[in-house]
This record gives C-alpha cells, structure tokens and sequence, in this order.
C-alpha cells in the first residue's frame, strides 16, 4: 500500500508541474508576425506599436519598460538617423514551448537615403519570449554587432624595394 500511495503521490506531482505543448505552427507564425511588427513599427517611428512588441517590463539591450522603449524610438529617429534606415531580418530559430521561446535572427539594418542604399550594420539578435494573453512578445532582446575577423598576418614576402 505504501508503494502505490508514493507512485501516486509522484504521479500528482508530475501532473501539477507546469508542463506546456510544443510551439505549434501557429504559435511559429504569431512570432513571425511580432518580429513584422517590431520591424515595421521602428522603421515607421511609431514608438508605441515598437513598444507593444515587449512585455511592460521588456529589455532591449539596456533600456527596460516601457517609457524607456518608447524614448528609445524617438532617439532613434531624431538623433541617431533612424529616419532613414529600415531593418531586414533573416535565419529566425525559434525553440521553445506554448508559453515561452527563445529565438535569434540576423539583422541588416540599410538606410536609403545613400543612393545606392548602404549597409549600416549586420549584427544578430537574441530573444526571450513569452505568450501572453495579447499574444507573444520579447521579454527582452539583445543586439550583437558583428565584427570583421582581425585580418591574418600576410604570408607572403615583402616586396623587394624599388631600384635606385
């Protein structure tokens, strides 16, 4: 009798945990969706759809909450050329659950006002998400600039100097 009480006592225990289903591909699309409205919401300025893409207390790279996001937008248009410049993602992995995901994806970030447009910047992001009862959005999100491998030291000989 001790036995069963303690295989059913661990069966409860197992069936109260916070089991959650795979990512569904509906829940793969929403994602996808939120990272459309991240995208289109900064390079539009608008501050308050940029913001709704987080959690109140959602992180991007050092500013966290709300006021902070929303400020972060207007920086970004009036003061460091964000007006000019639109983001292209691509590579998006997303693993997790129905409740929460982890994701990176490439960023390259162009501004149009050069004629041809430029590259600005290549770099990668790493997110934290959650489902919420609105839908999914980051709990936080980091930007990691990539950089040029230093270039390696040059094989071949220096070239004889000019004749005199």
């Amino acid at each position: 009798m001790k036995i069963y009480l303690a295989a059913a006592a661990a069966g409860a225990m197992f069936v109260s945990t916070a089991w959650a289903a795979p990512l569904t591909a509906q829940d793969n699309f929403e994602i996808q969706q939120l990272y459309a409205r991240y995208n289109i919401a900064i390079d539009t300025g608008d501050a308050e759809g940029w913001a709704a893409t987080f959690t109140p207390d959602g992180v991007f790279n050092s500013m966290s909450g709300h006021d902070a996001l929303v400020n972060f937008i207007k920086a970004w248009r009036e003061k460091m050329g964000g007006a000019t410049r639109k983001h292209w993602n691509n590579n998006l992995q997303i693993t997790g659950d129905s409740k929460a995901a982890n994701a990176s994806v490439y960023l390259m970030l162009v501004d149009y006002s050069t004629k041809p447009p430029s590259i600005v910047a290549t770099a990668t992001y790493t997110d934290s998400l959650i489902k919420t009862k609105d839908g999914w959005r980051f709990t936080k999100r980091t930007t990691k600039g990539d950089v040029a491998p230093a270039a390696a030291p040059s094989s071949a000989p220096a070239p004889p100097p000019p004749p005199k």
